[in-house]
């Protein structure tokens, strides 16, 4: 009963994030697991440091802020991972569960980074970095087209 209603909270919240252009974005990584599972969707977990890295910023825009990753982004699950400088952004307590998971599974502690997972928290694949100067996210998009094509 928990992952219908889980489940049915995150499609009425993805309809309502649609219709205005934002992407839903969970913070919680059982709550992630579990909604992967119900809807047979990969997560897509994405570090960040919104208010102090300058590559995340560029990517949020670039790739993150476009139309194309707004469909893509139907067939994964979002799962993001703020590390942020200002203490007025997140929780203390989400901030805390984030550091826990920069630990498992950003080892090196590099931003960006995208981690694709199944729904039981399994690594299946990561692309980092991003160039300033570039600002190509075309490795992007081929990666989460090849995970949801091959999940």
């Amino acid at each position: 009963m928990k992952r219908v209603v889980l489940f049915l909270l995150l499609i009425v919240n993805t309809i309502a994030f649609a219709q205005n252009g934002e992407l839903y974005w969970l913070t919680d990584f059982e709550t992630a697991k579990e909604i992967s599972e119900d809807a047979e969707k990969p997560i897509l977990m994405y570090f960040t440091g919104s208010d102090w890295c300058a590559p995340c910023i560029l990517l949020q825009e670039d790739f993150f802020g476009t139309e194309r990753f707004k469909q893509l982004s139907q067939r994964v699950i979002l799962l993001k991972v703020d590390i942020p400088r200002r203490m007025d952004i997140i929780s203390e307590e989400q901030l805390k569960a984030n550091k826990k998971l920069l630990r498992k599974y950003n080892k090196e502690g590099g931003f960006p980074k995208i981690i694709a997972l199944n729904y039981k928290g399994k690594v299946l694949g990561n692309q980092s970095s991003y160039s300033s100067s570039l600002r190509d996210p075309s490795r992007y998009f081929s990666f989460v087209t090849m995970i949801i094509d091959n999940y």
